[in-house]
């Protein structure tokens, strides 16, 4: 789905640093008085264009909020999220296809949703789908494909709507070991191809630390950001290589002493 998410003025710096979401001194809390839970306090993160950001966290920190934040879903409670006039997209856990439409219809619906004529429609679907190595998969509807092949189907349809940011909510958190790993090889391809600013929700570090330029790690609720690892060694990254693994040690040892922290 494509939203717009509450837009604020651009500053200069914010202009001139050219960031493809800035968020800003960002708190969200759900409900008021005595019952009041603050979710996310004071989160401040840019995502540069082209940049690929993971975001990691304990169960319950508020990651899949700040997405919904960024996505125009809802509203902070304080602070801003600017996205300037990028087209922003999300992609769920799950891969909510329309189960009485096919692979290619599904792709298809943001299309004819925004009025985009029925040639250029078709032209475009063939090729999302073979974007996504799903070519020969178009008439099939949601049941005869594979879990794998169903989260492809909703990165396909994401990607239909053009747009510059995709936010990605644990999307690969229930495929096998196999299936997650080719569909990383996917997401990296297109994402190179495609140059987009990637926000990646996962509780799977050694995934953040394949995927990302960068790992965010945010604190047990209220989610804050507690620390930031850039990955800097070179792509394509193996989940079982060594460097992989030695950054995903380090990380997961600041997430234990969080959790440890918090009781959780």
């Amino acid at each position: 789905m494509t939203t717009d998410p509450r837009p604020h003025e651009t500053t200069a710096d914010e202009a001139g640093a050219g960031t493809a979401i800035q968020i800003s001194e960002v708190s969200k809390t759900f409900g008021r008085g005595d019952t009041a839970l603050l979710a996310l306090d004071r989160i401040s993160l840019s995502v540069a264009p082209g940049e690929f950001v993971c975001l990691i966290g304990a169960s319950g920190c508020g990651k899949s909020t700040l997405l919904s934040l960024v996505a125009g879903l809802d509203a902070p409670t304080s602070g801003t999220v600017d996205t300037g006039t990028r087209r922003v997209s999300l992609m769920f856990q799950e891969s909510a296809l329309f189960p009485w439409l096919t692979a290619a219809k599904n792709v298809e619906m943001p299309m004819r949703a925004s009025g985009v004529p029925r040639a250029e429609r078709r032209d475009r679907v063939a090729e999302l789908l073979d974007l996504v190595q799903l070519s020969s998969f178009g008439d099939k509807r949601p049941h005869e494909l594979s879990g794998g092949m169903r989260q492809r189907v909703a990165l396909a349809r994401s990607l239909a709507q053009d747009a510059d940011v995709l936010l990605m909510d644990e999307p690969f958190g229930a495929l096998d070991a196999m299936t997650r790993d080719l569909l990383h090889e996917v997401l990296e391809g297109i994402w190179r191809r495609r140059q987009l600013s990637i926000l990646f929700v996962t509780h799977e570090v050694r995934e953040a630390v394949r995927l990302g330029d960068r790992v965010v790690l945010l604190s047990s609720r209220p989610g804050r950001v507690i620390g930031e690892f850039p990955v800097d060694f070179e792509r394509p990254r193996g989940m079982d290589s060594a460097e992989t693994v030695g950054l995903a040690i380090k990380i997961k040892d600041r997430l234990r002493e969080e959790i440890v922290r918090h009781g959780h």
